[in-house]
Protein backbone atom coordinates (compact mmCIF):
# COMPACT_ATOMS: atom_id res chain seq x y z
CA UNK A 1 0.00 0.00 0.00
CA UNK A 2 0.97 3.59 -0.55
CA UNK A 3 2.18 5.47 2.53
CA UNK A 4 0.13 8.65 2.68
CA UNK A 5 1.13 11.41 5.05
CA UNK A 6 -1.40 12.10 7.78
CA UNK A 7 -3.21 15.20 6.60
CA UNK A 8 -6.66 16.25 5.45
CA UNK A 9 -8.28 13.11 4.14
CA UNK A 10 -11.91 14.03 3.74
CA UNK A 11 -12.99 14.39 0.13
CA UNK A 12 -14.10 18.02 0.41
CA UNK A 13 -10.70 19.07 1.79
CA UNK A 14 -8.81 17.44 -1.06
CA UNK A 15 -11.28 18.62 -3.75
CA UNK A 16 -9.90 22.17 -3.55
CA UNK A 17 -12.05 23.61 -6.33
CA UNK A 18 -15.23 21.83 -5.16
CA UNK A 19 -15.72 20.31 -8.63
CA UNK A 20 -16.87 16.95 -7.28
CA UNK A 21 -13.69 15.25 -8.47
CA UNK A 22 -10.08 15.20 -7.26
CA UNK A 23 -7.45 15.88 -9.90
CA UNK A 24 -3.87 14.65 -9.70
CA UNK A 25 -2.78 18.22 -8.91
CA UNK A 26 -5.26 18.49 -6.01
CA UNK A 27 -4.23 15.09 -4.66
CA UNK A 28 -0.52 15.94 -4.86
CA UNK A 29 -1.14 19.23 -3.02
CA UNK A 30 -2.26 17.12 -0.04
CA UNK A 31 0.04 14.13 -0.60
CA UNK A 32 3.22 15.37 -2.35
CA UNK A 33 4.60 11.83 -2.61
CA UNK A 34 1.56 10.56 -4.55
CA UNK A 35 2.73 9.17 -7.89
CA UNK A 36 0.86 9.29 -11.18
CA UNK A 37 0.74 5.49 -11.05
CA UNK A 38 -0.95 5.48 -7.63
CA UNK A 39 -3.40 8.15 -8.80
CA UNK A 40 -4.18 6.11 -11.92
CA UNK A 41 -4.82 3.06 -9.74
CA UNK A 42 -7.31 5.09 -7.69
CA UNK A 43 -8.99 6.33 -10.90
CA UNK A 44 -10.87 3.07 -11.43
CA UNK A 45 -12.92 4.26 -14.43
CA UNK A 46 -9.86 5.93 -16.04
CA UNK A 47 -11.56 9.29 -16.63
CA UNK A 48 -8.50 11.26 -15.40
CA UNK A 49 -10.22 12.31 -12.19
CA UNK A 50 -11.08 10.60 -8.93
CA UNK A 51 -14.68 10.87 -7.77
CA UNK A 52 -15.81 10.53 -4.16
CA UNK A 53 -16.47 6.77 -4.41
CA UNK A 54 -13.03 6.15 -5.95
CA UNK A 55 -11.45 8.42 -3.32
CA UNK A 56 -13.14 6.55 -0.45
CA UNK A 57 -12.08 3.17 -1.86
CA UNK A 58 -8.51 4.41 -2.36
CA UNK A 59 -8.26 5.63 1.24
CA UNK A 60 -9.71 2.37 2.54
CA UNK A 61 -6.98 0.46 0.67
CA UNK A 62 -4.26 2.99 1.59
CA UNK A 63 -4.93 4.37 5.07
CA UNK A 64 -2.92 7.47 5.95
CA UNK A 65 0.06 6.87 8.20
CA UNK A 66 -0.43 8.03 11.77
Amino acid sequence: PLALAQTATDFASVDADASGDVTLTEAQAVWPDLTEEAYAAADVNADAKVDEAEFTAFLAANPPAM
